[in-house]
């Protein structure tokens, strides 16, 4: 081995015993007040706009970059022959457009910790979707056992078609937190990460994940479905590098868009809250690097990398529409993120049926509690879903009643 080499590995190891830094604060009056007087603003997104139109090649990374193997969202002809009448979007598609936003609180940590959605009408292939986000506001300060203290932002998003159609709403929450106080707790909250799998429990995993299928064009009518009873489950895992990079290439929720060179420099310069830089390559990376860097996660005062919040809610998403079938509709969603999904972990997706009724939009729905545990037992994701399918009362279904006239 020549000098140069050993001096580089010598190096790199220096580096590498580093600790990433990023910008560190801690939440004061000036602060607070600032933020009071952004409340009810309409924020400028358009640096964090993902997808404007959902071309048939959009679609398809999205829904690739999700693990959505339903073929509903991904050949034309099938669903020119679907309730819809032609190719459309997974309904989460719109968090592809645009998802979230930094925002304020300079300095601090932060992750997503809940979202509600609404979804009232289908993404076609071709359609052109505005979306905008307005700030609600915050709660807190308030201590934190993770981290000293936080607050919660508040903030709404309207996805809106070429035709002035609302195509959905997004209510969600992001917690900000002192930094420096959760990197100093994160040594006495170790978490056993990446998981060790044995060669044996990877292949059960796997062909768990490619023995689950969509239910696809085979109706489920509402009155087949009994309170109680269980939905099919859906498997994510063991989540890998290449998994968050696919969600990001398919229009996940990089914030800002993602850049190289000049371009993201340009960027930080005017934002260096923005970036830190690696310890090992010595280059600048996103905050958004927390998700596919070990440096970035630590110093964000979490163990390991993990998963977006988006995605996850993504995930619920494609859980239901597996279940209900073509013919049905997600009609509402909420989801807290509890815990992170760090790189390694399999989730295990399901859900019991709750209830049962007819709603004031005449359709027959269903509602569901749904959760997502990892191999630990944890739920990391409770939620509740609005589920409306098809009922042998009625001549048309779910979503027929949404399908649109002229294509």
């Amino acid at each position: 081995m020549s000098n140069t080499n050993v001096v580089g590995i010598a190096q790199q190891q220096d580096a590498a015993s580093a600790e990433a830094r990023m910008p560190e604060a801690v939440i004061d009056e000036q602060m607070i007040e600032s933020m009071r007087a952004k409340t009810g603003i309409q924020l400028r997104i358009g640096h964090s706009i993902n997808n404007e139109e959902a071309t048939r090649i959009a679609v398809a990374k999205f829904a690739g970059g999700i693990g959505d193997i339903n073929d509903l969202w991904t050949d034309a002809e099938r669903g020119r022959r679907s309730d819809y009448g032609g190719p459309i979007a997974p309904p989460s598609f719109v968090i592809g457009c645009f998802s979230g936003i930094q925002f304020g609180w300079p300095g601090l940590g932060s992750f997503h910790s809940a979202t509600e959605m609404e979804m009232f009408n289908p993404v076609y292939w071709g359609d052109k979707i505005e979306a905008y986000c307005r700030y609600e506001g915050f709660t807190g300060p308030r201590p934190s056992s993770f981290a000293g203290r936080m607050v919660t932002d508040h903030f709404t998003n309207d996805y809106m078609n070429q035709l002035g159609e609302r195509v959905a709403v997004v209510r969600w929450q992001v917690v900000n937190y002192e930094r420096a106080a959760a990197r100093g707790k994160r040594r006495s909250h170790a978490v056993d990460v990446p998981h060790r799998w044995t060669e044996h429990e990877l292949r059960e995993i796997e062909e768990r994940v490619l023995a689950q299928q969509p239910r696809g064009d085979m109706p489920r009518y509402w009155e087949d479905v009994a309170p109680g009873e269980s939905i099919d489950l859906l498997t994510k895992g063991p989540i890998g590098l290449t998994d968050e990079v696919a969600f990001i290439a398919g229009g996940g929720t990089p914030i800002p868009r993602l850049k190289a060179h000049a371009s993201s420099l340009h960027d930080y310069a005017q934002h260096p809250a923005w970036a830190f830089r690696d310890p090992v390559t010595g280059a600048r990376e996103p905050i958004y690097a927390v998700h596919y860097n070990e440096a970035a996660a630590k110093a964000m005062g979490v163990a390991f990398q993990y998963d977006v919040g988006f995605q996850r809610q993504c995930w619920q998403i494609q859980l239901l529409t597996h279940w209900c079938g073509d013919s049905g509709w997600v009609k509402q969603v909420n989801a807290q993120y509890r815990g992170f999904v760090y790189l390694s972990d399999v989730i295990d997706l399901g859900g019991v049926v709750t209830a049962k009724r007819v709603d004031p939009d005449g359709e027959h729905v269903v509602e569901i509690d749904t959760n997502a545990r990892n191999q630990r037992g944890d739920d990391i994701m409770p939620g509740k879903a609005i589920v409306a399918l098809p009922s042998r009362s009625d001549t048309g279904s779910p979503a027929t009643t949404r399908a649109r006239e002229t294509l």
